[in-house]
């Protein structure tokens, strides 16, 4: 994440006024009020007239000018000689030298666009008819020269996060220290990662979302290595609002949401970084002892099995100086794709189809306007390979057509089923995709034969057309309610429409509540019921934009797109195939809505005679559960219930009190049968008819009545071990920290954790070594006091 200053123009100033104006800017008392003696300037080489402008007009000595050639100053670099071909131009960079004598840097870079390159050198530079400017000048380095650092984190947005970075990891930032720069990659990370979030980019495993938990993954990794071993970069977020509450208020109303996104993408990772770790450190020593490349097999497994993306595997080898066979990672991949059979219909015979589009050119698509048209056959593929004629029934067939009514599945919408016929023949369509310019019907020969350039019925089944139609109109109804409860940040990151089943995945950091599920499912029925008229215009995209339409983040568009609007409160591009108005939908009833990954929900829902099904069905279930409860009526079920909480409620009480008498028995024995080291006491204990609750009451009892103490429970949960170490604030100061004792005793019980110096907890899966755990834990201890 960075910020970015610059000014533009099209085919109106050039040189002349860019040069001129960002001179003043930069040196001019009323601007930035630079020193310009520590300002120079490079021009590209066989640019004349912008080294005659700076050393004319500016007056900048000649020995302040550089010339570089097109790999420095021109853009894009090595454009001239090594393309692409397109518009380019020469640029001139303004760099500041600074008073310590320190490494320049470049603050502006002025791009003077002005031709059009045109095949291989020479004279391949065309000069445009129109010349455009086009300048970029660093926020963030602007502030570094102002402020009077010589780096981008010392300024005043970004050391503060620094060192809260330090806080929260619990060691001390120093610029130049050795926690210097990875407390660093754990600001940067985390700030771009909170932004992106905010704009609804969350991690996940495609696209910029595979960015973000990249960047969220080293970010955790780092402060995992320095010591802090359970979630914490979400702790950041509230300094991140705070720093940029300024310029960007709007990050405040989107905090919990990327607060829980992160903690989610950190509680997902750290379950298996430890084993990734270890894994990772195995290659790595085998990989320096033969040759210093990290097998790509094992690299891939890493990838697969440990969620240790690539990208963060070669950035750990990129720190050992290892490089990663390639090759053999993307045979890896290959043969785990062919397994797992990804991509059923990537396996459709793109060969034989493309044949088949440069033979009878694209399919005419009749969609949107009828579901019934008379069409001729242009081509069919059987097995990978295509064919004139198909005659034997049972037979599976791609089959292309001249013209089509059917969908190809597309923007989430299934491809529609129905039935190509003619006199003597009949085909069974059971799915369509599209293939470039093609809609191809893949389905199953009933009777009589196929042949290449027969004339046939294509007909669309309409009432499966039709709850597809109902189910994503309804999708668009749900953005528009997701968007007015829970606020614009949750955006549409996928879909599937089906008949009369929609499942809509959006960004949003948490869970959504009940209340705000009726809201939402309300807001649906009541569009609904007001059978708002749904329209469709085809117009520019930048028409589309302008008018509200909403795109959806990472789509590719062209240049003319089709906006579906219902009402005067939803406006989308949409391919899909719709109602006339919202009230054909009939009813929406929401079924479900989980996480599916860091920072998306899904939502799932029926519409029409489905969802009307659902209502009677959760009406029967709810009499059986009266039944079950043995109350008269349905609507004494909830009152019935919460007498039965109520009642649980209290045996919870009861055995609480219970656990704090207990404790209280146990407090002083425990202390009389303490270790002592010096005035201070250890207590190690192993404490099984206790939870993680009962822990932390028995460590406060222990401190409070201890004096100088340092504490480390552990207890068996449900076969597996919680530990909790606890110390006393004067043993604190005195440099014993809960953290390292309970990070130690971790290891032996097959877990991991931490936590602040007072207080810290962890847990494993070894209940066997819990005693060995307990040793270690007092050794620490010892250490420490001694």
């Amino acid at each position: 994440f960075f910020e970015m200053l610059g000014n533009f123009s099209f085919g109106d100033y050039f040189k002349t006024e860019a040069i001129h104006w960002a001179w003043e800017f930069l040196t001019d008392a009323k601007w930035l009020g630079l020193d310009p003696e520590r300002l120079t300037v490079t021009v590209y080489q066989d640019d004349d007239e912008a080294y005659n402008i700076w050393h004319d007009e500016v007056k900048i000595p000649s020995d302040r000018i550089r010339r570089d050639d097109e790999h420095e100053n021109f853009w894009p670099a090595g454009a001239p000689s090594n393309g692409p071909d397109g518009v380019c131009g020469p640029c001139s960079e303004i760099y500041y030298h600074p008073p310590s004598g320190g490494k320049e840097v470049e603050i502006w870079n002025l791009v003077f666009t002005q031709f059009n390159r045109v095949g291989d050198p020479p004279d391949n530079l065309r000069p445009l008819p129109k010349k455009n400017i086009d300048t970029g000048m660093g926020l963030e380095r602007c502030a570094a020269v102002l402020q009077g650092v010589e780096s981008n984190y010392e300024i005043d947005i970004m050391r503060p996060l620094c060192e809260a970075a330090g806080e929260v990891v619990g060691v001390k930032y120093d610029f130049a220290g050795k926690q210097g720069r990875p407390l660093r990659r754990i600001a940067d990370h985390l700030r771009a990662c909170a932004f992106a979030i905010h704009e609804g980019v969350g991690p996940g495993s495609k696209d910029a979302a595979y960015i973000i938990r990249l960047l969220l993954r080293r970010a955790f990794l780092e402060g995992y290595l320095l010591g802090r071993t359970d979630p914490f970069l979400h702790e950041l977020v509230p300094t991140v609002r705070d720093i940029m509450a300024v310029p960007y208020p709007e990050l405040a109303q989107s905090e919990k949401s990327v607060t829980d996104t992160i903690r989610e993408e950190e509680e997902h990772f750290l379950g298996t970084i430890e084993r990734g770790l270890s894994k990772f450190e195995k290659l790595a020593e085998r990989a320096k002892s033969s040759g210093e490349v990290l097998p790509g097999k094992e690299v891939f497994d890493l990838h697969q099995t440990d969620g240790f993306i690539l990208d963060l595997t070669q950035a750990l080898a990129d720190d050992r100086k290892l490089t990663i066979d390639m090759e053999g990672f993307r045979r890896a991949e290959d043969e785990h794709k062919r397994k797992s059979g990804v991509g059923s219909w990537g396996v459709m015979a793109a060969g034989p189809l493309d044949d088949i589009q440069k033979a009878a050119g694209d399919t005419e698509f009749l969609a949107y306007d009828t579901t019934s048209v008379d069409a001729n056959i242009v081509g069919m593929v059987v097995g990978g390979k295509r064919v004139g004629e198909v005659k034997e029934s049972g037979t599976t067939v791609d089959l292309v057509l001249d013209r089509s009514p059917f969908y190809g599945e597309s923007g989430g919408q299934v491809g529609d089923t129905g039935t190509i016929t003619s006199q003597d023949m009949e085909f069974d369509v059971l799915d369509t995709q599209k293939h470039a310019g093609l809609i191809v019907h893949r389905g199953r020969l009933e009777s009589g034969t196929l042949r290449e350039g027969d004339s046939v019925k294509a007909t669309v089944g309409e009432s499966r057309r039709a709850g597809i139609r109902r189910a994503h109109s309804a999708t668009h109804l749900l953005h528009h309610a997701l968007h007015t409860v829970l606020g614009e940040h949750a955006m549409q990151r996928g879909s599937k429409v089906e008949d009369d089943v929609l499942r809509f995945d959006f960004s949003h950091g948490s869970a959504v509540q009940p209340d705000e599920m009726l809201r939402i499912e309300d807001i649906i029925n009541e569009r609904i019921s007001e059978g708002s008229p749904v329209s469709i215009d085809f117009m520019d995209i930048m028409q589309a934009k302008e008018a509200g339409a909403m795109a959806l983040f990472g789509e590719k568009y062209p240049d003319k797109v089709r906006v579906v609007s219902m009402g005067d409160y939803s406006k989308e591009l949409c391919g899909g195939t719709h109602l006339d108005n919202t009230g054909q939908v009939g009813l929406c009833k929401i079924i479900n809505e989980e996480n599916v990954a860091a920072g998306v929900r899904r939502i799932v829902a029926y519409t029409g005679q489905r969802a009307l099904g659902q209502v009677r069905e959760n009406e029967a279930l709810l009499k059986e559960v009266a039944t079950a409860l043995k109350t008269p009526q349905a609507q004494d079920a909830p009152r019935r219930i919460q007498q039965l909480q109520e009642e649980l409620r209290q045996l919870k009480q009861d055995l609480a009190t219970f656990t704090k008498a207990s404790v209280a028995d146990r407090v002083g024995e425990y202390l009389s049968e303490a270790e002592t080291v010096g005035d201070a006491k250890i207590v190690c204990r192993r404490v099984d008819d206790l939870d993680r609750e009962g822990l932390r009451e028995f460590a406060d009892q222990l401190r409070k009545q201890g004096g100088s103490v340092a504490v480390l429970l552990a207890t068996e949960l449900d076969g597996k071990v919680a530990l909790l170490a606890a110390v006393s604030k004067d043993l604190v100061k005195r440099g014993v920290k809960a953290g390292d004792c309970v990070r130690e005793a971790a290891k032996l019980v097959g877990g991991g954790g931490g936590g602040r110096s007072d207080l810290a907890e962890a847990g494993g899966k070894d209940a066997a070594k819990i005693d060995d755990a307990l040793q270690k834990g007092a050794e620490v201890y010892w250490q420490a006091l001694s």
